[in-house]
């Protein structure tokens, strides 16, 4: 009943994009800076690879990405909204995503507002819908536009400002969190912390003697749906093609076996988040 709950928002959703309008459902958007890990934990919650990757701004477009849950055993795959083509090759899904935005966007580092739609099928995901949204960035780099800080901060607003977004506020744990772009952002539309839930990664790259327990157990910086701690794979794990398995594994066993962070192990890393992600999608008001 929970899942087909969710497939029939998915499905309200895509009507109205059909038609070129736009439904106000509950949403949980993905806001983070550029080099916080957002791709990454939006790639291990799916368990593949299948973002853009490089420099600068990847995301140009919002992305609506719906998980649906399949049972066992059952062939994974993706499916667009802008085509009836279904991809089995995640490679080509990320070629795909690159084409719908060079095509909308430009060959610029422009964005735009128009959401590209993707459902990905599998029976290793939770039934969730996130949108992934433009990392946050200050100094335009290269051909990027002068006002691009605004342009990706307002669009951002667009999603998080309306009272049934979720904010999933991702920063990296090894960088203060009083500088954090996305809780700062977050903040400013969600001054209680009322929807916003904090996805701390890069704990492993912590310097040494240091921990972030005090912000995972909330005593830092208070929020209602609680602080996540993730640790992704690196980018030499990403260059030398490292299963999503393993560092699943490696996930949690770096939880499991942290002097500080043993304790909270079972409330941390990347299938927590998920079910906690898919249960929030539950609990919303529709």
């Amino acid at each position: 009943m929970d899942g087909d709950l969710i497939q029939l928002v998915n499905k309200l959703q895509d009507t109205f994009a059909n038609l070129g309008g736009e439904l106000d459902m509950p949403q949980i958007a993905v806001v983070g800076s550029q080099s916080a890990g957002k791709s990454s934990v939006l790639e291990t919650i799916v368990g593949r690879d299948f973002l853009p990757r490089g420099q600068g701004i990847v995301t140009r477009r919002p992305l609506v990405l719906q998980l649906i849950h399949t049972p066992e055993p059952a062939t994974e795959y993706g499916q667009f909204l802008h085509t009836d083509k279904r991809f089995a090759d995640f490679a080509d899904i990320r070629r795909e995503i690159e084409a719908e935005t060079f095509r909308v966007a430009g060959q610029n580092k422009g964005v735009s507002k128009l959401p590209i739609s993707l459902r990905i099928y599998s029976p290793h995901v939770l039934n969730l819908t996130l949108v992934d949204l433009p990392g946050l960035t200050k100094i335009p780099v290269g051909d990027q536009p002068s006002d691009i800080e605004r342009q990706i901060r307002n669009l951002i607003l667009d999603f998080i400002t309306k009272p049934n977004c979720v904010i999933l506020a991702v920063s990296p744990a090894n960088v203060d969190l009083a500088n954090s772009d996305s809780l700062k952002l977050a903040r400013s539309v969600d001054p209680q912390g009322k929807r916003t839930i904090g996805v701390l990664t890069k704990l492993d790259l912590m310097d040494a003697g240091t921990h972030a327990l005090d912000i995972l157990t909330g005593r830092v910086y208070p929020l209602k749906l609680g602080f996540i701690g993730v640790v992704n794979r690196s980018q030499q794990d990403i260059n030398t093609e490292r299963s999503m398995e393993d560092a699943r594994a490696n996930e949690a066993r770096f939880f499991k076996e942290h002097l500080v962070y043993r304790n909270i192990a079972h409330k941390q890393g990347t299938a927590f988040l998920a079910k906690t992600l898919n249960q929030v999608c539950l609990d919303q008001p529709y």
